[in-house]
């Protein structure tokens, strides 16, 4: 059986100080419409990275709408039976669903949480039920604790998991994924008076770099940006205050949460993303997919066809916006 999953990439970080603003300002209208690592954040090859589940904050972002769009996934293999595997790009060739169960967890804001009135809401529950609008078929969305979903997929319980799992080698062996949905780039931020920067290991040579220590962050400057003064500190939080207090030039962390840290208070309106987005696989993963049964080809195709036309129409640019304040990407 599966053992327990980490949720991927150091999305929490940020979150709790600015939660309350969040739930207010990202709270999805009223209206019809709401990874393992298998080890997620904190059991992966970069645990010590993916501190704890809670040091991961939101975030997707948006980037999520320029790299989600390349999928990396083979097409499914043909049903038994001998036919041809249908191809997703005609659902129509597809048998539909009359109803899809999806799981997801209930504490991970602004993914999926409860509102002030109790009700299951997030950007993965939305992409749940635009999937199904997309499918015509009846969403039946419920939630369990994070270490029993992909365990639920195993047994049958469910049909598909979305929760912000990162696509992984370990995982692959237990469950199959769709495309991917979003992906979480590290990005560089730095003050707003220090105007353009080249984000290169040679525009950036002397300049003082604050990351978190133990990370996959750390990891890449180290190997990369090796003529830069790379300045580790214990916690993503006194990483920022370094650049906040002009102790470091530049911070170097995970997209997501940085663009709440920017949008939010506790960046005292000092800073900004500078230069762009680094997304290489081996130090900051495949992205993050819904997880569906390998016996299932079939849901496989017809979820990366919604995802498809999610994109074409500016759906899932809308739902993006919805709740990430800045473009990560």
């Amino acid at each position: 059986m599966l053992a327990v999953a980490v949720r991927g990439s150091a999305l929490r970080s940020g979150w709790e100080s600015e939660r309350g603003r969040i739930l207010r300002s990202t709270r999805p209208a009223r209206g019809p419409s709401r990874l393992d690592h298998v080890a997620h954040a904190k059991g992966s090859n970069w645990d010590t990275m993916l501190a704890t589940k809670r040091s991961a904050v939101c975030l997707l972002v948006v980037g999520l709408l320029l790299w989600g769009g390349a999928a990396t996934r083979p097409n499914a293999q043909a049903p038994a039976g001998g036919a041809a595997s249908a191809d997703p790009a005609d659902p129509q060739e597809i048998p539909r669903r009359v109803a899809i169960r999806f799981l997801t967890d209930s504490d991970y804001p602004p993914f999926n949480y409860y509102d002030e009135d109790n009700v299951l809401t997030g950007f993965n529950v939305d992409m749940a039920r635009a999937i199904c609008l997309e499918l015509a078929a009846a969403c039946d969305i419920q939630v369990r604790p994070w270490p029993e979903l992909l365990p639920a997929l195993q047994r049958g319980e469910t049909d598909a998991v979305i929760a912000s799992h990162v696509i992984s080698a370990n995982a692959l062996k237990f469950v199959d994924f769709t495309d991917r949905y979003y992906h979480t780039p590290a990005r560089f931020a730095g003050k707003r008076s220090a105007g353009r920067i080249d984000a290169t290991p040679e525009g950036l040579e002397g300049k003082k770099i604050a990351v978190a220590k133990g990370t996959a962050h750390e990891a890449y400057l180290r190997a990369f940006f090796r003529d830069s003064s790379i300045r580790a500190f214990d916690t993503p939080e006194l990483a920022r205050d370094a650049l906040i207090t002009g102790a470091t030039d530049l911070l170097f962390d995970d997209g997501i949460s940085l663009a709440f840290w920017l949008n939010g208070t506790a960046s005292k309106a000092c800073c900004e993303f500078k230069g762009g987005p680094f997304g290489e696989p081996k130090y900051f993963g495949d992205g993050v997919a819904i997880a569906v049964s390998r016996d299932d080809p079939q849901l496989k195709s017809l979820i990366n066809a919604a995802l498809r036309r999610l994109r074409e129409s500016g759906r899932y640019e809308e739902l993006v916006l919805r709740y990430f304040p800045l473009r990560a990407f």
